[in-house]
């Protein structure tokens, strides 16, 4: 993390034009950030439209479909870590671009594939190219700003979650029927040309928009750089943290904690997330564009939960119970739903209580490792949660695949993940409320 300059440190968050200077890095950075999440999340997600075309096509059963899906996590899960202390030693303006730039390009290859094994192969190097984008990002924004106003600027920057469905659901069912034949390709084929060129350009924009740090952003006078220097060298003065080196941030028993907490939020956001189509079309639905639709619903709920919780936590200096308590809401609305699988009403309904409570909830949860990690630990520790967690990538799409084949129901994985979401509500609360509430 960047040092104070000598001068006396104090709390600048008294003065007066605190809150101004930071609406003003918000407002540079939050956009920008956000809409490079939108488009990654989109480039991972949109897989999940497409099978409504390709499947047929490329005769994937619902389980390959499912170990195809969850391939992307393999990669991701293995270079997760050596991104993220790739990015702490380059800086992020060269690091994310580099991640953005390669996996757009990954993503447009998807619609060459014509085998299953292609398809295998290229979901896993797509994993290997995104790794490192998010738990980057989130130390990025530990050099920008103290613990105190993490909650909610996490929240701005990763309502690009389910704004990624918001827009990019009724855009995917639209470009699969109205692309489908044109000059010869599939409709499935032209969403994944179509959807990963906003990566490329904001991978090359990101070379221009992303200063490195406080210290490095030329629309920051030197007065505004030594503010928000010396609120972070504060807040981490007052941080319990648990270290900052490499060792300390990959054997911390509440980092491996955090990473069991991420997983059971990752298997119901990528259940979600990657067959949302598909339970709305077996409730009855046959369009895609009105699947298209339909899809969004749930996410523009998870977008108002996400500011709502974020917001919250940071004006109550709370963080364990605004985890908690959605988990809970959350899993009772997954465990509902699998009674109404046959009903559109109440599947988008209840899946719109589920992510309002569980995607929520991530802003909240990802503003946790900060408060007891600094530096490179930070820098690991993000990583290894979002490594540890990703491997619900690999089990949620596998699980739901193999219900669906065997029972033709997804009922049974839908259960198995709201119970989990119960236990890790337990791991949220072994967390020590003085360490994190901050």
């Amino acid at each position: 993390m960047p040092q104070a300059p000598s001068a006396d440190i104090h709390d600048s968050s008294a003065e007066p034009h605190s809150g101004r200077l930071y609406r003003k890095i918000a407002w540079r950075l939050i956009p920008f950030l956000c809409f490079c999440y939108l488009a990654a999340y989109l480039d991972r997600i949109n897989v999940g439209f497409a099978k409504l075309q390709m499947a047929e096509q490329l005769q994937l059963s619902e389980a390959a479909f499912g170990l195809g899906a969850g391939l992307f996590f393999v990669g991701y899960i293995l270079f997760e870590v050596p991104s993220n202390l790739i990015l702490k030693r380059v800086g992020a303006r060269v690091w994310i671009a580099r991640i953005m730039i390669t996996w757009g390009v990954l993503s447009a290859c998807t619609m060459l594939v014509t085998t299953p094994g292609q398809f295998y192969l290229v979901r896993l190097l797509l994993g290997v190219a995104e790794a490192g984008f998010l738990p980057g990002v989130l130390y990025y924004l530990t050099l920008w700003f103290p613990t105190y106003r993490r909650g909610r600027i996490i929240a701005l920057f990763m309502i690009g979650l389910p704004l990624s469905s918001v827009i990019g659901a009724p855009l995917s069912g639209w470009i699969l029927d109205a692309f489908d034949q044109v000059q010869g390709l599939r409709g499935w084929q032209w969403l994944f040309l179509l959807e990963a060129i906003p990566s490329v350009l904001l991978g090359l924009m990101a070379l221009r928009m992303l200063p490195d740090g406080p210290e490095r952003a030329d629309w920051l006078d030197s007065r505004e750089q030594g503010l928000v220097l010396r609120d972070l060298a504060v807040d981490e003065a007052q941080s319990p943290a648990s270290g900052e080196s490499f060792r300390q941030g990959f054997f911390n028993l509440k980092v491996w904690m955090l990473g069991g907490i991420d997983f059971a939020i990752l298997l119901s956001a990528y259940a979600l997330g990657f067959w949302m189509p598909t339970f709305i079309r077996n409730a009855g639905v046959e369009d895609a564009s009105t699947i298209g639709l339909l899809t969004a619903l749930p996410s523009v709920a998870a977008v108002v939960g996400m500011l709502a919780l974020g917001a919250s936590s940071d004006r109550f200096r709370e963080r364990r119970w605004h985890i908690i308590l959605p988990f809970w809401v959350g899993a009772a609305a997954m465990a509902t739903s699998t009674v109404f699988t046959d009903n559109v009403v109440a599947t988008v309904l209840l899946f719109a209580i589920a992510q309002a409570a569980i995607i929520g909830a991530v802003p909240v949860f990802f503003s946790l490792p900060a408060t007891f990690l600094t530096g490179t630990a930070a820098a690991t520790g993000f990583a290894l949660a979002c490594s540890l967690a990703n491997i619900a990538g690999l089990v949620s799409n596998t699980l739901i695949g193999l219900a669906l084949d065997i029972t033709g129901k997804s009922g049974s994985a839908l259960l198995f993940f709201a119970a989990c979401l119960v236990l890790g509500s337990l791991l949220v609360f072994a967390l020590p409320a003085k360490v994190v509430n901050r």
